[in-house]
C-alpha cells in the first residue's frame, strides 16, 4: 500500500492501491491483524455489551476487589490460596482474551505492542502464584491480587482513555449528525404538488424540496421560490443568521430559522459542502505533524527496549542484588506494567484532534496537522486588499466616457468584463447585464492589470487598472480605465467598503507579535488610505501577480509567511506562502486553493486560527514532554524496586488520562 494514513482516534484508515493490488487480500490482511474493516458506505456493527470495555472492567472489578481486600482484613477464607485462585482465574481469562490475543497478533506481525507488556506482567504473577498453589509452597508465592489488579487497572485506564478520546472528536461527531435529517420532497407527477416526507439520504440532484421555519436544510441547493434567514453557525462559526432569497445557494445541514422556501437540490452525498468539510477535517486529523515522527520512531523500539530492561531488572536483582526470586520477579513485573508506549502514540493525535475540532466549530478549516505545526513560526501576515480587507461587494459610484455614446460605453465594458472573475468585473457584469454586448475577438486577461480584446471593426480595446492606462493619462484616481486604440475612452469608480472586523483583526495580530503587510494590485493612493484605516504600516501597491509572488519569496527569505486572500485571484501567492489563508463563501474551489479556509468569510476568525495553530503545537510539545518524562522517570523507579506492580499499573492507567485532559483544555483555553 502507498500513502497510508491511520487515525486510531477516529478509527479511520486510508491508502492508495498499487496498480496490481487486490482489495480482497488487503481487507483480509487488516482483518487478520485483529481489526474489523467497515467500508465507508457501511454501518459499523455495534459491539455486544459483553465485548465492551465497560463490561470487561466491571466483571474484573467484582473478582479483584475481594482479592485486594485480603491485604487489609484477616478473614481466613480470603487468605486461602484455592479461593484466591478461583477469584483470580476469571480476571486472568478475560484479560488474556483481550490483551493476550492482541499481544499474540502483534508478535506474529513483528511489531510488539503495549499489550505484550501487560500480558507478560499479568502472566508472570498469575503463573508464579499457580505453581505455588499446586505445590503448596505457602503465602510467599501468593500474587494473585497482583495479576488481577494489573488487568483491572489497565481496563480502567483504557475505559477512561476511550471516553477522553471521544471528547476530542466531538466536533466531527456534531458535523456528521447534521447530515441526517428528514426532507419534504415536492412531487407533482399527478398534476398537482404533493408533499411527502423522505430521508434526505434518498434525495438526488434536481429534486425539489420544501423547507419551513425551524427545518434543517436537507442538502445543498438553490432557492427557486421564497426565502428566509438561515443559521449557518455550524458550518461557518458565524452566530448571526444570514438572509437567503431566490437564486441564492443554501448549504445542507444549516437551519432555516425564519421563512419558507422551495429549493432545487444541487448536490448530495459526498458532493455536498458539509461532506467535503467533514472529509477535510478527517484527513487533517489523520495526518501527522513532523514532531510526531520522532515519537513514532521511538515507539517502534519501545516495547523491545522495556522487555530488555525488565529482564535485566530480574537478573540484576536476583544474581547481583542477592534478593529472592520473588522480589526480583515483582520488580521486573513493575517495569513491564508501568511502561506506557501508548502515551507517546496519543500525545500528538489528541492535541491535533481537539485543535482542528475547535477550529472547525468556529468556521476555520485547517488542512493537515503539518499546517498546525507551521503556525508556530509565522512572522509575517500578508493581506490582499480587494475582497480581503474590503468586502469585495463593489458598488458603482460614477463613470465617464469620451467620444462615444453611453450605451456603447456600457456594452463594451460589459463585454470585456464578462470574461474575468475579478471582484470588479463581477460587480460590472451584475450592474449592466441585459444591456446587450459587443462581439469581441482575441480576448485576453492580464492578471493584475486588466482585459484586452479586438472588435470586428479592428479597434483595440483595453480595460484595466492605472498600470494599463498610464501611457494615456496621468490621473491615477480611478478604479478602472477604458482605452480605445491606446487613447482614453472612459473610466469607472466604485466604492468598496472596509470589512468591519479588518482593523480589529490587524490589531490582534500586531499584539501577538506578527507583522501585517498589505500587498495589492490597486493604486498606491488607495492602498495607503486603506492601510491607514486598519493600522498597517508596510504597504506594497500596484503589484502584478508575478510581483506578488516575488514579494512573498522575499519575505520567506527572512521568516515564514501567512498570505490571506480571496482564494481565486490570489491562488498563486496563497500556494507559495508558508500558509495560505483563504476567505471563502464555502465553495470547493476556494477550499482547495489554501491551507486554511475561513468559512464565515470574516477576518474575525483569523487571530483565532493563528492562535489555535500556535497553542495546538504547544499542547503537542507538553504532551510529548509528559509522555517521555513519565517513561524516563517511571521505568527506572520501578526497576529500583520502589514501586510494586499494582501501584505501577495504576500510575500507567492515569498517564494517558493526563494527556487527554491536557488536550481537551485546548477546547476552552484562550489562545489569543
Amino acid at each position: 500500500m502507498q500513502d497510508v494514513q491511520v487515525s486510531f482516534a477516529t478509527e479511520d484508515v486510508s491508502f492508495n492501491m498499487p496498480g496490481q493490488g487486490d482489495p480482497k487480500i488487503v481487507l483480509k490482511g487488516i482483518n487478520d491483524l485483529g481489526y474489523q474493516v467497515v467500508m465507508p458506505d457501511e454501518q459499523a456493527p455495534k459491539n455486544a455489551f459483553f465485548k465492551t470495555l465497560r463490561f470487561k472492567f466491571f466483571t474484573c472489578l467484582v473478582f479483584t476487589a475481594p482479592l485486594l481486600l485480603h491485604m487489609w482484613v484477616s478473614w481466613p477464607w480470603l487468605h486461602n490460596p484455592w479461593v484466591q485462585l478461583v477469584l483470580a482465574t476469571p480476571v486472568y481469562l478475560v484479560g488474556m482474551l483481550h490483551f493476550g490475543r492482541s499481544a499474540w497478533r502483534s508478535l506474529t506481525n513483528g511489531m510488539a505492542n503495549m499489550d505484550v507488556l501487560i500480558t507478560l506482567g499479568a502472566t508472570a504473577a498469575y503463573g508464579y502464584s499457580l505453581v505455588g498453589t499446586l505445590q503448596h509452597l505457602g503465602p510467599d508465592y501468593m500474587f494473585y491480587e497482583t495479576a488481577a489488579a494489573i488487568i483491572t487497572l489497565v481496563f480502567l485506564g483504557n475505559l477512561l482513555e476511550e471516553r477522553s478520546v471521544k471528547q476530542t472528536t466531538t466536533a466531527i461527531t456534531a458535523l456528521a449528525k447534521m447530515q441526517v435529517t428528514m426532507a419534504r420532497l415536492i412531487d407533482d407527477s399527478h398534476g398537482h404538488e404533493h408533499i411527502r416526507e423522505v430521508d434526505n439520504q434518498t434525495l438526488r440532484p434536481g429534486d425539489r424540496v420544501l423547507v419551513n421555519s425551524g427545518d434543517k436544510i436537507p442538502m445543498d441547493g438553490t432557492i427557486y421560490w421564497g426565502g428566509g434567514t438561515i443559521n449557518e453557525s455550524m458550518i461557518t462559526g458565524e452566530s448571526t443568521p444570514v438572509s437567503r432569497n431566490e437564486k441564492e445557494k443554501v448549504i445542507g445541514g444549516t437551519i432555516l430559522e425564519d421563512g419558507t422556501l422551495k429549493m432545487f437540490v444541487t448536490a448530495t452525498g459526498k458532493d455536498t459542502v458539509l461532506s467535503y468539510i467533514i472529509e477535510l477535517v478527517k484527513q487533517a486529523q489523520g495526518t501527522k505533524p513532523p514532531m510526531q515522527r520522532l515519537a513514532d520512531r521511538i515507539s517502534a523500539i519501545f516495547v523491545p527496549l522495556v522487555l530488555g530492561i525488565a529482564l535485566c531488572t530480574f537478573l540484576g536483582w536476583w544474581l547481583i542484588g542477592y534478593t529472592t526470586v520473588v522480589n526480583a520477579m515483582m520488580r521486573s513485573i513493575a517495569v513491564l506494567v508501568i511502561a506506557c508506549p501508548c502515551a507517546m502514540g496519543l500525545a500528538t493525535p489528541a492535541a491535533v484532534m481537539v485543535g482542528l475540532g475547535r477550529a472547525a466549530k468556529n468556521g476555520i478549516l485547517i488542512k493537515g496537522a503539518q499546517t498546525l505545526e507551521a503556525f508556530r513560526s509565522i512572522r509575517y501576515v500578508v493581506f490582499d486588499k480587494t475582497g480581503t480587507l474590503t468586502t469585495g461587494k463593489l458598488q458603482l459610484r460614477s463613470y465617464r466616457f469620451f467620444d462615444m455614446e453611453e450605451e456603447d460605453f456600457k456594452k463594451i465594458v460589459y463585454s470585456l468584463e464578462k470574461y474575468s472573475s475579478h471582484p470588479i468585473a463581477r460587480s460590472v457584469t451584475a450592474q449592466w447585464k441585459g444591456l446587450g454586448e459587443v462581439q469581441l475577438q482575441q480576448v485576453r486577461e492580464y492578471k493584475g492589470r486588466g482585459m484586452q480584446a479586438q472588435d470586428k471593426e479592428g479597434n483595440q480595446w483595453q480595460l484595466g487598472s492605472f498600470i494599463m492606462a498610464q501611457q494615456a493619462t496621468q490621473d491615477d484616481s480611478h478604479n478602472i480605465y477604458l482605452l480605445r486604440n491606446g487613447q482614453l475612452a472612459g473610466w469607472i469608480d466604485f466604492t468598496d467598503e472596509l470589512r468591519p472586523d479588518a482593523a480589529r483583526a490587524v490589531q490582534a495580530l500586531k499584539q501577538a507579535g506578527l507583522q501585517p503587510v498589505l500587498l495589492s494590485g490597486d493604486t498606491t493612493r488607495k492602498c495607503q488610505e486603506l492601510a491607514q484605516q486598519v493600522g498597517i504600516e508596510e504597504v506594497y501597491a500596484e503589484q502584478t501577480p508575478e510581483q506578488k509572488l516575488q514579494k512573498i519569496d522575499a519575505f520567506m527569505q527572512t521568516a515564514p509567511v501567512a498570505m490571506v486572500g480571496d482564494g481565486i485571484n490570489d491562488a498563486p501567492a496563497l500556494a507559495r506562502a508558508t500558509i495560505g489563508i483563504s476567505l471563502s463563501d464555502a465553495t470547493h474551489v476556494a477550499m482547495q486553493s489554501a491551507n486554511v479556509v475561513l468559512l464565515n468569510d470574516s477576518l474575525a476568525a483569523l487571530p483565532l486560527a493563528l492562535g489555535l495553530g500556535r497553542h495546538t503545537y504547544l499542547t503537542i510539545k507538553q504532551n510529548l514532554f509528559w509522555a517521555f518524562a513519565y517513561n524516563i522517570v517511571a521505568i527506572p523507579v520501578a526497576a529500583l524496586g520502589i514501586l510494586n506492580p499494582i501501584v505501577g499499573a495504576g500510575v500507567m492507567a492515569v498517564s494517558d488520562i493526563v494527556l487527554a485532559v491536557n488536550s481537551v483544555r485546548l477546547r476552552y483555553k484562550r489562545v489569543m
